[in-house]
């Protein structure tokens, strides 16, 4: 498959050419030794909002490999990708349907910072059982169907997290069954599923019918950090596509990262080639370690193919202390809290990684934890709009000094950006709770004179 963007930079650095344009270091050499290809919208280079020319031609062979409709690109993560789709679903919803989205709790504060800047109400999807994690919502198709059918209108979309950071994977077929029924739309965000689509059988959400999603490639392809994707399904209206781009604009930098471009425009040749046999290795390597674990006594969480969980509370371990004994034996984890840990594999995770991950598990002694409760959910009445609260003033205030005030801003680390109490939203006992389970310390309030008397909506 052809590399438009990487040739291009190529092209430019042999040419000798004399840099009276951005960046500041002129292509010389000093920092990290990438600066000959770190260029700005030269002559022949496209511009990544406005694409005509070799941009689009590498968004074009992307498109091709994740068989969407549309797939645009992002250097700011998968952040601006969340922004924009919300954007689209919005923009293009029919007249008459108000401005509402549909959500898993455990979104990405991004969403939360859409909904401030887009000024659309969500409607929460909470777990009908409980969960052990924030990080973790599971949606059942049928309680979908009831919270779209007591609406009183179909809302822009439904949005949900798939796969979340445990590596729970959602239903997305039969969400998306209901979500088509109910006459709305089904957006993913699919942030640490990019290789999904290059499983022996795709898991991708496009093919399972969302019709917009967006992928951190970074995450799970080799691609520089920033790198995503932004895939729009066959079936969407050409509006969709047409806007796309303004849509991320209205969310990026006028500056891309032609590093990070570069990187994803050289992803396209590697998922062309050799890339999805690495993808089906890995899965297969991190299968045989996942099996290993569970016969030494580790309980593990979550189906995702690259993604290994271990339930470190039900292990008679912390997540913290487990994530410790992994670093003795030259083993960084992804993520790790009170109860979990996440190990992420990807194409370029060598069978030497598998083999000293395993190792490592195999220093430590599980034995059957303290059996839990489910964790309270934080529903905290609205007190105000997301837009109002993160606009209005606000206050940092100790956690435990919290409950009773109004949420600001969302105060919460990444990973997981998960947030507990959002803003607008009364701080209840609940979240108290969940602020000391996470060692959340301080909160972002609003201020007391903002907090008190507003009108009280419903969530």
């Amino acid at each position: 498959m052809n590399t438009p963007i990487w040739n291009l930079l190529q092209g430019y650095r042999r040419e000798g050419m004399s840099r009276f344009h951005m960046p500041g270091h002129k292509g010389g050499p000093g920092l990290l030794g990438c600066e000959p290809w770190d260029i700005t919208e030269i002559m022949g280079a496209d511009a990544l909002y406005e694409a005509s020319g070799i941009i689009a031609q590498s968004e074009a062979n992307a498109a091709r490999l994740f068989g969407s409709g549309a797939t645009f690109y992002s250097t700011e993560g998968s952040s601006q990708c969340i922004r924009a789709m919300l954007y689209l679903a919005l923009a293009n919803r029919a007249e008459g349907t108000p401005p509402v989205v549909v959500a898993a709790r455990n979104v990405h504060k991004a969403f939360v910072y859409a909904a401030a800047l887009l000024d659309f109400e969500p409607v929460w999807l909470w777990p009908e059982e409980g969960t052990a994690s924030l990080c973790a919502c599971p949606v059942a198709p049928e309680g979908l169907d009831r919270t779209l059918a007591a609406l009183g209108a179909p809302p822009a979309a439904v949005y949900i997290t798939s796969p979340d950071y445990l590596g729970n994977l959602a239903d997305i077929a039969a969400l998306a069954e209901v979500c088509h029924r109910r006459g709305t739309l089904l957006l993913v965000d699919n942030a640490h599923g990019a290789y999904l689509r290059f499983l022996e059988r795709s898991l991708h959400p496009l093919d399972l019918g969302a019709d917009l999603c967006c992928d951190s490639a970074h995450k799970t392809l080799p691609v520089l950090t920033g790198g995503a994707y932004l895939h729009l399904s066959r079936t969407l209206p050409a509006s969709f596509r047409e806007n796309a781009k303004a849509a991320l604009a209205l969310f990026g930098s006028t500056s891309p990262s032609y590093l990070t471009m570069a990187s994803l425009d050289l992803c396209n040749q590697a998922l062309a080639g050799g890339e999805p046999e690495r993808i089906r290795t890995a899965a297969g390597k991190l299968s045989e370690l996942k099996q290993e674990c569970s016969n030494q006594g580790w309980t593990l969480s979550g189906n995702e193919p690259l993604k290994l969980t271990v339930d470190a509370a039900a292990s008679g371990w912390t997540g913290s202390r487990l994530a410790g004994l992994l670093r003795v034996g030259s083993v960084e984890a992804e993520y790790a809290d009170q109860d979990y840990v996440v190990l992420m594999a990807s194409g370029a995770t060598t069978e030497e990684d598998f083999r000293i991950a395993a190792n490592a598990l195999s220093c430590g002694q599980p034995k059957p934890g303290t059996p839990r409760p489910a964790l309270p959910l934080a529903k905290g009445e609205r007190v105000c709009s997301i837009r109002e609260a993160v606009f209005s003033p606000h206050e940092t205030v100790p956690a435990e000094k919290s409950p009773g005030r109004v949420c600001g801003s969302p105060t919460v680390s990444c990973p997981p950006a998960i947030p507990i109490a959002v803003a607008g939203e009364r701080i209840g006992p609940e979240a108290a709770k969940l602020f000391a389970h996470y060692g959340v310390e301080q909160v972002e309030v609003l201020r007391k004179a903002q907090g008190a008397g507003a009108s009280i909506r419903k969530t």
